[in-house]
């Protein structure tokens, strides 16, 4: 994942403080814009594995 653009897909609603719609934790959406591009790559391959057990689950919306 070489992209660090902001993963927000304008759902921002919570499961268990994970959002449906990106997969990110509150706190990783308050901290994204302080975050340097190494960080927010590891942010991203979090929260894509988070979306996945979502999907697995159904709990997944998407836009």
């Amino acid at each position: 994942m070489s992209s660090t653009k902001d993963p927000c897909i304008d759902i921002c609603k919570f499961n268990d403080d994970i959002c449906i719609g990106c997969g990110r934790t509150k706190r990783e959406i308050r901290a994204w814009k302080k975050l340097d591009k190494d960080d927010k790559r590891i942010v991203l391959a979090e929260s894509a594995l988070r979306l996945l057990a979502l999907e697995a689950t159904g709990r997944r919306k998407k836009k």
